[in-house]
């Protein structure tokens, strides 16, 4: 397998975090999102992923090569395909407060805060594209604690990681880019300190990455 992704991308690393805690090994394959422009948007990664966004995973299939992108689909796609160290345990009803909190980033958080957006903001209005950003992290993050289930466990919903901490830690660490304030959120951080134990995380983090600029 080929991961085409960024160092800082909270996107790549979520499938990082899957595949290291799957113990699945891969190729990691840089795509700058700022130098020249942005590389995702040059045609040869454009034939890979239209949406000029990153993950984008090259799995194959016998003698098919497949792209796959968005991260979520990328990590029920490896759910399926490697069972094992579950991401999505439980029964149904388990299952989808797991993807619950998973939306809860995924799509009520990261999309308002990231690159692109800030790039627009700054390009086309007066917004502070910082201050923007800080405030959807914030509420979104101060939300998703309030989801958490009261069960005692280390993890977001129980004893073990789940697809629910894959999306939360990285979005912990864009919060701090941004001068989020913890106050308020520490059972998140207690999370986020179960999970900085496990060597799948500590292989995932943006500062292991071969493209990391520290």
């Amino acid at each position: 397998m080929k991961l085409y992704g960024y160092w800082r991308s909270s996107c790549s690393w979520r499938v990082r975090i899957g595949l290291e805690l799957k113990g699945l090994s891969y190729e990691n394959c840089p795509v700058h999102l700022v130098d020249d422009g942005g590389h995702q948007h040059r045609d040869d990664f454009r034939a890979k992923n239209p949406m000029r966004q990153l993950p984008v995973l090259e799995v194959r299939d016998g003698d098919v090569v497949a792209e796959l992108s968005q991260s979520l689909a990328i990590l029920e796609f490896l759910e399926e395909r490697y069972p094992r160290a579950p991401l999505l345990p439980g029964s149904a009803l388990e299952r989808a407060k797991i993807r619950q909190l998973a939306e809860a980033i995924n799509s009520g958080v990261q999309p308002l805060q990231n690159l692109a957006v800030m790039q627009k903001l700054k390009a086309e209005s007066d917004v502070d594209a910082k201050a923007w950003s800080a405030y959807w992290i914030e509420r979104g993050l101060k939300a998703y604690q309030a989801m958490l289930p009261d069960h005692g466990g280390p993890f977001c919903v129980g004893d073990a990681p789940t697809l629910a901490d894959v999306c939360l830690i990285p979005q912990l660490y864009n919060a701090r880019r941004f001068s989020v304030p913890f106050d308020e959120l520490g059972r998140l951080l207690e999370i986020e300190a179960a999970a900085e134990e496990l060597s799948a995380f500590q292989a995932a983090h943006p500062d292991r990455q071969p493209d990391a600029v520290l």
